[in-house]
């Protein structure tokens, strides 16, 4: 365990056994059909990459970034930093994110992207936190439901910094508190 992490809340293993299970889903849910899986970076690329390879239908991807953090705190405004690519209008669209708490970035995506006219557009999280949600949105994916902690690894970060760690863990209260960064 990284000596910044209080706990490992979601281990590798259970990432691994949590990604197939959605796949598995999302398989069945789009057979035949070719799905658009739209990665909100940065924190979505472990998890759309392992995802997306385990899905057997076809896969196109594009990514959104969107901002409303800074640090530990969502500042509750919502900015386009990198839009879409390509055009999603008439196809089967699949927001794949890392996490899902407040529901203020999903809820203005989800708003944005509707205004595109897909087909179809869900939304499939690695981690649910409805703890501290602030705007109800429609996750049709769940990977895991997690308490009211601040989490890093498998994409998520604190300042830039543990996306690397192949799990999930609780920052230490100190680590946030002294503003860790990497330089």
């Amino acid at each position: 365990m990284h000596r910044d992490l209080q706990e490992i809340l979601v281990s590798s293993e259970q990432l691994d056994a949590g990604i197939g299970k959605l796949a598995e889903r999302i398989s069945a849910d789009y057979a035949g059909r070719c799905l658009t899986m739209v990665g909100v970076l940065k924190g979505s690329v472990f998890f759309l990459t392992d995802l997306a390879r385990r899905v057997s239908t076809d896969v196109r991807l594009d990514f959104m970034m969107l901002s409303s953090y800074s640090g530990a705190h969502s500042t509750g405004v919502v900015r386009i930093l990198l839009d879409l690519k390509e055009s999603i209008e008439d196809s089967d669209v699949l927001i794949v994110e890392d996490i899902v708490d407040s529901g203020l970035t999903m809820d203005y995506m989800l708003q944005n992207l509707r205004t595109r006219k897909p087909r179809s557009l869900e939304i499939c999280t690695l981690l649910d936190k409805p703890s501290r949600r602030k705007a109800q949105v429609p996750i049709k994916y769940s990977g895991f439901t997690i308490p009211d902690r601040f989490v890093v690894g498998y994409g998520l970060d604190y300042n830039g910094i543990y996306r690397n760690l192949p799990y999930i863990g609780v920052l230490k209260p100190e680590v946030i508190e002294g503003n860790r960064t990497c330089h």
